[in-house]
């Protein structure tokens, strides 16, 4: 799902629609067209997707034999991913180098509390569930509210019910789906002291991941450019030794290469050194 821009320097995002089912070639044609007109390419997938999207990614990769491509697969439901890739389509109209974005991903991902107030667990194999809430998901009426990331949590919606929130500012996405309830806007917003609320239609693939169409997902994340642009430029970044791109974390998102381990020379070694010294 492609969010609509967040303020005006939001890059558009490019959908890559159905590339399991189109023919090979027609999608390669469209991979080479993004990386010849853009020179990288960085594709968000999710962890749910079809096992035919991920070998075709990786199919695509190799085919074009290209360090040009990064693939980010973060553990996020539907609404966090789009929100992240959001926020990556906002820093690209910085100047940030394709390796330092490409890596910003991992970094952002922290920032992201993402869940949804389900009617039922039954379905839900994406978030640990206890026996005993689903037992409590066949009585009549019960409702959920269940974080996914960044640390699962679930709890079954009563008066006191509450979800750990961010300890920073910030807004909130909310996408209803068929469940009438007003818990996320109305308790579970200013509990976690959200700075702005915006309602959007529920992602296409929401049900699935949560395992029911009677939810309402929602997502708070930090949606000031100047903040992301802050972040991600305060970290240290190094040069991949093998492609050479700049990049932030321990391995380069282009090439997959991680920093060369060294063997450590004998202690004996060391302190016959330190004695000649």
């Amino acid at each position: 799902m492609a969010l609509p821009p967040q303020d005006e320097r939001t890059l558009p995002a490019v959908v890559l629609r159905d590339i399991d089912r189109r023919p090979l070639e027609q999608v390669l044609a469209e991979m080479q067209a993004l990386v010849e007109h853009h020179g990288h390419v960085i594709v968000v997938c999710s962890q749910a997707a079809p096992t035919a999207v991920q070998r075709r990614l990786h199919t695509l990769r190799s085919l074009m034999e290209s360090d040009r491509i990064a693939l980010f697969r973060p553990d996020l439901p539907p609404l966090g991913l789009a929100v992240l890739a959001r926020q990556l389509r906002q820093l690209a109209s910085c100047d940030i180098s394709p390796g330092v974005l490409a890596s910003a991903g991992r970094l952002l991902v922290h920032y992201i509390h993402a869940g949804a107030l389900l009617n039922s667990v039954t379905r839900l194999d994406r978030v640990p569930v206890g026996l005993k809430s689903h037992a409590k998901s066949w009585v009549p009426g019960s409702q959920f509210g269940v974080l996914a990331h960044p640390e699962p949590q679930l709890v079954r919606i009563t008066p006191e019910a509450a979800l750990p929130g961010p300890e920073f500012g910030t807004w909130m996405l909310v996408a209803k789906g068929q469940l009438q309830s007003d818990w996320v806007t109305a308790t579970l917003a200013p509990s976690w002291k959200v700075q702005g609320l915006r309602e959007i239609p529920l992602p296409s693939e929401s049900p699935g991941w949560w395992g029911t169409g009677k939810l309402i997902e929602f997502c708070s994340y930090l949606p000031d450019l100047s903040v992301l642009y802050q972040l991600v430029t305060s970290v240290r970044r190094s040069s991949c030794h093998w492609c050479g791109i700049d990049v932030i974390g321990d391995r380069c998102v282009f090439c997959s290469a991680k920093p060369p381990v060294y063997d450590s020379p004998p202690l004996k070694q060391l302190e016959n050194r330190t004695a000649v010294g």
